[in-house]
């Protein structure tokens, strides 16, 4: 387990990003996001972290989609980044807001073109007739921004985590793991050790 950050939940999280982004890890900004729908039934998939800061953990998505719709009678949410080539895993709880104008166009602005004309002909979580309606959706808005550059759907932007807990979980022989939990309070983060 590091040492030098372990007041702050924050520089540790950076350290272990930038330890799985250095490693065999295939994905490591992938993480399981928790939702909860109208009737209280929780919801998991997989996003992917495009970006984390003092303020929190940014995760971009069509705003009709399932996800996004909860999230607004909700707003609260669950991160948890696994990387299992570490046998490491930190869980995120906390408040979820809206990202910026400004940051999500400079984001959708990096992606590549084809994901951004993708993100034009998706309803994200509507249902779909077939591959070839989707196909066709891309095949239109790539004829109708030719030649030009893909601007940012209004129905598409960005969530910010807002973490309110943060817990550390690293593997330990004899199933002895070691989880360091942090809760944020006025004063800065509260940190204790858990039983495994």
């Amino acid at each position: 387990m590091p040492t030098l950050p372990m007041s702050d939940p924050l520089q540790w999280f950076d350290l272990w990003m930038t330890e799985a982004r250095r490693s065999s890890e295939p994905e490591p900004t992938a993480m399981s996001l928790a939702t909860v729908d109208h009737a209280g039934q929780p919801t998991v998939r997989i996003v992917l972290l495009k970006d984390f800061d003092r303020k929190g953990f940014v995760f971009y998505t069509n705003l009709k989609s399932a996800k996004a719709e909860q999230l607004r009678d909700h707003q609260r949410a669950g991160l948890c980044v696994m990387w299992k080539t570490l046998c490491r895993q930190v869980r995120i709880d906390g408040a979820v807001e809206m990202v910026d104008d400004q940051q999500a166009d400079a984001y959708f602005a990096t992606r590549p073109r084809n994901s951004q004309i993708g993100a034009w002909a998706s309803k994200q979580s509507q249902p779909l007739k077939s591959r070839a309606e989707l196909q066709q959706a891309f095949r239109q808005y790539e004829e109708r921004f030719e030649g030009k550059p893909v601007p940012r759907p209004s129905f598409w932007s960005g969530y910010r985590v807002v973490p309110q807990t943060m817990e550390f979980w690293q593997i330990g022989d004899y199933r002895l793991h070691d989880r360091w939990q942090f809760q944020r309070r006025a004063d800065g983060w509260e940190r204790v050790r858990l039983y495994p």
